[in-house]
C-alpha cells in the first residue's frame, strides 16, 4: 500500500498547491463540480477525509452520524454529501482549509498504521484499507481537478492514474451491482497513460469485453467529470455499452 500513500500524499500536496496563494475570492469562485463553490469542494473533501479516518479507527458511525445529525434523509449518496455540505457551508477559508488540512494530516498517519487488508466500514457497506486509500486517492483526484477549474488553472493528468483507473476496473462488478445489472462476461481495460505508455488491466488474455482509451478520460467518466460518448473512449464486446455507462470509482 506503500505506492498508493505515496500517490495519495501527491495528490494532497497538488492540492494544496492550489489552495494555499488563493484569496478569499478566489474560495468563493464557482467549482466544476456544480453547484459548489471552491470552498464547498474543500469542505466536501475534509467531511469525507473525516468519515476516513473514522473507518480506520472503527469509529464510522459515530463520525457520520456527528456529519448528519439534523439533516433530512438523502435517497443517495450524492444527494447526502450534497446536504452535509449545505448544512457546513460558510465558514472562512482559512477555517475551512485548516480543517482539511488537518484531517489530511491525520488521516495519512491513520493510513500508515493500518493493516492493508483489515475490513472496515465505508459507505455502501465494508472494504480493505488498501481499497479504501485508492477511493480517496480517486476522490481527491477529481476534486482538485474541480478546484482547479475554479481558480482558472488545467492540470496534466498524472503518472498515479494508473491506480484510479485500476479501481475502476476492480469495481465494475460493484458498478454492475448497485445498477442490478449482471456482466455477462470478462472485460479488460486496455489504456494510454498520461506519458504514452500502454496500460492493461485483464484477468486473463481473452477478455469478452474490452475498453479503449485514454486513461485521463477513462478517469474522469469514471468520477462523473465526463459522458463516455463525449469521449473517445471506444469498448467492445457484450458488454461495451454497459461498461461505458456503468464504470465508476465512487461509493
Amino acid at each position: 500500500m506503500d505506492e498508493i500513500l505515496a500517490a495519495l500524499d501527491e495528490q494532497q500536496a497538488e492540492l494544496d498547491g492550489l489552495l494555499s496563494p488563493i484569496d478569499a475570492a478566489a474560495w468563493a469562485q464557482p467549482s466544476r463540480c456544480d453547484g459548489w463553490t471552491v470552498s464547498d469542494v474543500v469542505l466536501h473533501l475534509a467531511q469525507t477525509n473525516e468519515m476516513a479516518i473514522g473507518s480506520l479507527t472503527g469509529t464510522f458511525n459515530e463520525v457520520l452520524t456527528a456529519l448528519t445529525t439534523g439533516l433530512p434523509p438523502s435517497d443517495n449518496v450524492d444527494d447526502g454529501a450534497g446536504l452535509m455540505v449545505e448544512h457546513e457551508r460558510g465558514a472562512a477559508p482559512d477555517e475551512v482549509y485548516s480543517r482539511w488540512r488537518g484531517g489530511v494530516d491525520q488521516m495519512m498517519t491513520t493510513y500508515r498504521a493500518a493493516d492493508p487488508h483489515a475490513r472496515v466500514q465505508w459507505v455502501a457497506g465494508t472494504l480493505s484499507v488498501h481499497t479504501l486509500s485508492t477511493t480517496r486517492l480517486a476522490e481527491t483526484w477529481i476534486h482538485t481537478n474541480d478546484v482547479a477549474f475554479g481558480v482558472g488553472v488545467t492540470l496534466p493528468p498524472p503518472e498515479r492514474l494508473r491506480h484510479i483507473a485500476r479501481l475502476a476496473w476492480r469495481t465494475l462488478p460493484y458498478a454492475f451491482m448497485r445498477a442490478g445489472r449482471e456482466l455477462k462476461g470478462t472485460v479488460a481495460f486496455e489504456l494510454t497513460g498520461p506519458a504514452g505508455d500502454e496500460w492493461r488491466f485483464a484477468a486473463d488474455q481473452n477478455a469478452d469485453t474490452v475498453l479503449r482509451g485514454t486513461a485521463a478520460e477513462l478517469c474522469a467518466v469514471a468520477g462523473q467529470r465526463a459522458k463516455a460518448p463525449d469521449t473517445s473512449l471506444t469498448a467492445e464486446g457484450p458488454d461495451a455499452l454497459d461498461v461505458l455507462e456503468l464504470v465508476r470509482t465512487f461509493a
